[in-house]
C-alpha cells in the first residue's frame, strides 16, 4: 500500500489549496479514505472521510461549509478542496485508509496558512 499526498504550499488567509492523494497497492474503489492533519504540539486529528464509492462524507467541525472530500476511483485518487483557510488550519495534512488489521498513511503534505 502507497499514499502519496501533494499540493501543500503557502497560502494566505481567505485563500484556497486542493490536496491530492495518489493511492496504490489495494483495491482503491472499495475503501473509504480519510484526510487527518497534525500542528505541532497537538494530536493528528481527523478532518474528513468519504466512503468506498463517494456517496458519504464526514468532516470535522472546523472545516465543514470550508473542505470538501471528493474522489476519483478511475484515478485511484482521493482530493481534499480547502477553501476560506485559516492560520489555525496550518498543519501537516496526511491521507489515511484502514485496511485491516493496519492503518497505513501517507508521509504527509504541508499546508501553511499566514500572510
Amino acid at each position: 500500500v502507497q499514499l502519496v499526498e501533494s499540493g501543500g504550499g503557502l497560502v494566505q488567509p481567505g485563500g484556497s489549496l486542493r490536496l491530492s492523494c495518489a493511492a496504490s497497492g489495494f483495491t482503491f474503489s472499495s475503501y473509504a479514505m480519510s484526510w487527518y492533519r497534525q500542528s505541532p504540539g497537538k494530536e493528528r486529528e481527523l478532518v474528513a472521510t468519504i466512503t468506498s464509492a463517494g456517496g458519504s462524507t464526514n468532516y470535522a467541525d472546523s472545516v465543514k461549509g470550508r473542505f470538501t472530500i471528493s474522489r476519483d476511483n478511475a484515478k485511484n485518487t482521493v482530493y481534499l478542496q480547502m477553501n476560506s483557510l485559516r492560520p489555525e488550519d496550518t498543519a501537516v495534512y496526511y491521507c489515511n485508509t484502514f485496511l485491516w488489521p493496519h492503518n497505513y498513511w501517507g508521509q504527509g503534505t504541508q499546508v501553511t496558512v499566514s500572510s
